[in-house]
C-alpha cells in the first residue's frame, strides 16, 4: 500500500510518509508495552501488600501520558502529510491530464476521471490522515501485547500467538475475495455517474422527444446495478467479519479455559491469569476493528490503483532539447493520422506562408478539424511532420508552441466565473486597458453593457448563462488579448444567428489581421477572402487554389459553392 502510494505520488514524498509511518508504529508499540505495567499492578493488588501498587500505577500513568503525546504527534503528522499529499496529488494529476492526447478523453474516460478527481483522490489520500494510524495500531498493538503475554506466561502467550497467522490469513483471504466485487462496484458507480450526467445534459432533447420516462428507466437500471454490486460487496465482507469475530472470541475462550486450568493446577497465580485476560481483551478491540479498517484501506488501494493507471498513461513525448521556432509559417509534410483503425488524414502536404490565410473546406468527417488539432499538437501524427516556423511541433516545448497559437472553436467552453476572468485567460497579466480593448474589438462590450453585472456578470458553468453568439465573442476577445501570431478558427460562425454572425465576423477579421491563419468553415462565404483554399475529402486534398480559381476549374469546390448559394436563389 505504501509502495503504491509513493509510486503514485512520486518519491519526493517518501521521507515524510516513512517518518509518519515510523511514528505511528512507535506509538502502537508504546501502547502495547504500557499494558505490561498491568502485571506488577495486579500482582500487588492481589498480593498481601496492595499499597505496593502505587509506584506501578504512577509509572503506568507516565507511560500512558507518553503514549498520549506520541498519539497526538502521530495523528497531527498524519493530517499534515495527508494534506500535503492531497495537494501534491491534485497538482500531479492535473499536470498529467494536461499532457495527455485529446483523443484519450472519450466519453467513458471523462466520467471516470470526474469521479476519480473528486471522490477517488480524497479517498486515496485519506489513508495517511485517517486510516493509517488505526490500521497500524490494529496490527502492531495486538502483536506487542502477545509479546507481553509470552513474557508473563509462555504457555498462554503461545496460545495467543496461534491466533496471529489465523487473523492474518482471514484478512488476506477477505481482501482477495473482495477484490473483484470492489472493482465491479467502482465500475458500476462510474457508469451510474455517467448516466446521471447524461440525463441532466440531455433534458432539452428528452423533453422535446417525450422520452423522459424511458431515460428514467435507464438511470434506474444503472442505479440498481450499483445497489446489486454494493450488496455483493457487503456479502463478500461478511464472511471475513464473521471469521475474524469468531477467531477473536475463540482465542479469548481458549485463554480463559487454559488460564483456569493452569491456576487450578498451581502453575500460575490468579493475578497473572487476570492480567493475561485483561491483555487479551485489549487485543480484541483493535483486531475486531480490522474488518472495517481493512475494507476502507482496500477501497483506498483500489482508488490508488486507478490513479496509478491514469498516471501511467503515456503523455505526448517531450523533446529533450526543445527547439525555438523561427517565424510563423506552417507546413504539413506528408502527414498521416489514424484514429483507431480509421485513417483520418492521409498523405496531406501543404504550407501556409507567414501572414497568409488558409481556408479548409469539405464535407463532414473529412478531417478538417483534425488538421487544426495536429497543428496545436493535441495529437501526434502517425507519419510525416507538422512544422511551425520550420520546426517540427514535436520538437517545440509545449508552452512555447501554445504561446504561438490562438484557437477559437465552434463549441466554446467558458469557466464558471465572470466575463472578465474568462477573457483574461488569454493573457492573465494584461492590464485593464488591454482587456477592454480586446472586448471592444470583439464587440463583447455590447454584451457587457446589457448584462446586469457588466464585467462581473457570471457566465455559469460552461458559459450556460450566455447565448452561443455571446460565448463566441468572449472566445474571440480572449484570443485577441492573447495576441498570438498564429490563429486557428474552427467553424466559429456555423451555428450563429445573422446579428451575432455579423458581430463575430467583425471580431474575427480584427483577430486575423496580420497573422498566419488556418480556418475551417462549412459556410463557404466566410472563406472567399482567404489567400488559399484546400478542399479536403476522405482525409486527402482533392482541390486547392484561390476562390476564383476553384470556381473556374469546377469540381467539388464549385459544387459545394453552388449548393451553398441554392437556398438564396430559391427564396421568393
Amino acid at each position: 500500500m505504501i509502495r503504491m502510494l509513493l509510486r503514485v505520488l512520486g518519491h519526493e514524498y517518501a521521507r515524510p510518509v516513512r517518518r509518519t509511518v515510523a511514528l505511528m508504529t512507535t506509538t502502537a508499540v508504546v501502547e502495547g508495552l504500557s499494558y505490561a505495567l498491568l502485571v506488577p499492578v495486579l500482582r500487588a493488588l492481589f498480593g498481601s501488600t496492595p499499597a505496593d501498587a502505587g509506584p506501578w500505577l504512577i509509572a503506568f500513568g507516565a507511560v500512558v501520558a507518553v503514549y498520549a503525546a506520541l498519539r497526538f504527534r502521530s495523528d497531527l503528522s498524519g493530517f499534515r502529510v495527508g494534506t500535503t499529499l492531497l495537494r501534491g496529488m491534485y497538482h500531479r494529476l492535473g499536470g498529467h491530464l494536461a499532457r495527455l492526447p485529446i483523443g484519450w478523453y472519450d466519453a467513458r474516460r471523462v466520467g471516470q476521471v470526474s469521479v476519480l478527481a473528486s471522490e477517488g483522490v480524497l479517498q486515496a489520500m485519506s489513508v495517511i490522515a485517517h486510516l493509517l494510524a488505526p490500521f497500524v495500531s490494529a496490527c502492531v498493538t495486538p502483536l506487542t501485547i502477545v509479546v507481553v503475554m509470552l513474557a508473563v506466561n509462555a504457555q498462554m502467550g503461545l496460545a495467543a500467538l496461534v491466533a496471529v497467522p489465523v487473523v492474518a490469513g482471514i484478512q488476506i483471504w477477505t481482501g482477495r475475495s473482495m477484490a473483484a466485487t470492489d472493482t465491479e462496484r467502482a465500475e458500476r458507480g462510474q457508469e451510474a455517474t455517467g448516466r446521471v450526467i447524461e440525463y441532466l445534459q440531455a433534458q432539452p432533447v428528452l423533453r422535446a422527444g417525450g422520452r423522459t420516462a424511458e431515460r428514467f428507466r435507464l438511470l434506474d437500471d444503472s442505479l440498481r446495478e450499483v445497489q446489486r454490486a454494493s450488496r455483493r460487496t457487503v456479502l463478500s465482507a461478511l464472511s471475513g467479519t464473521l471469521g475474524l469475530t469468531l477467531t477473536v472470541q475463540a482465542m479469548f475462550t481458549v485463554l480463559l479455559v487454559l488460564g483456569a486450568y493452569l491456576a487450578l493446577g498451581g502453575g500460575i497465580g490468579a493475578a497473572e491469569v487476570l492480567t493475561i485476560l485483561v491483555l487479551a481483551a485489549r487485543c480484541a478491540d483493535p483486531l475486531l476493528s480490522l474488518s472495517d479498517i481493512g475494507g476502507r484501506v482496500r477501497g483506498a488501494r483500489s482508488e490508488l490503483a486507478r490513479l496509478d493507471t491514469v498516471l501511467r498513461t503515456e503523455p505526448l513525448p517531450e523533446a529533450p532539447e526543445p527547439i525555438q521556432p523561427v517565424g510563423h509559417d506552417l507546413e504539413f509534410a506528408s502527414v498521416a493520422f489514424r484514429h483507431g483503425d480509421r485513417t483520418v488524414i492521409d498523405e496531406v502536404s501543404l504550407s501556409v506562408p507567414e501572414g497568409q490565410r488558409l481556408a479548409v473546406v469539405g464535407p463532414s468527417g473529412a478531417g478538417k478539424s483534425t488538421l487544426l488539432q495536429l497543428l496545436a499538437r493535441f495529437y501526434d501524427v502517425a507519419a510525416g511532420a507538422v512544422r511551425v516556423g520550420g520546426v517540427d511541433v514535436r520538437s517545440i516545448d509545449a508552452e512555447v508552441l501554445m504561446a504561438q497559437i490562438a484557437i477559437v472553436f465552434q463549441d466554446v467552453y467558458l469557466f464558471d466565473g465572470t466575463i472578465e476572468e474568462n477573457v483574461r485567460l488569454g493573457r492573465p497579466d494584461a492590464d485593464d486597458a488591454e482587456v477592454r480593448a480586446a472586448a471592444s474589438a470583439a464587440r463583447l462590450d455590447e454584451v457587457i453593457e446589457r448584462l446586469p453585472g457588466g464585467w462581473a456578470a457570471n457566465v455559469g458553468e460552461g458559459g450556460a448563462l450566455l447565448s452561443g453568439g455571446e460565448r463566441q465573442r468572449v472566445s474571440i476577445a480572449r484570443a485577441l488579448l492573447k495576441n498570438a501570431p498564429i490563429v486557428l478558427l474552427d467553424e466559429v460562425t456555423s451555428a450563429l444567428d445573422p446579428v451575432n454572425e455579423a458581430a463575430v465576423h467583425e471580431g474575427i477579421e480584427r483577430l486575423m489581421a496580420g497573422r498566419t491563419v488556418v480556418m475551417v468553415a462549412h459556410r463557404l462565404r466566410t472563406v472567399q477572402r482567404a489567400d488559399r483554399i484546400v478542399f479536403l475529402d476522405g482525409g486527402r486534398i482533392v482541390a486547392e487554389g484561390s476562390h476564383d480559381e476553384l470556381l473556374r476549374r469546377g469540381g467539388r469546390y464549385a459544387d459545394f459553392w453552388n449548393i451553398s448559394l441554392a437556398p438564396a436563389h430559391t427564396q421568393p
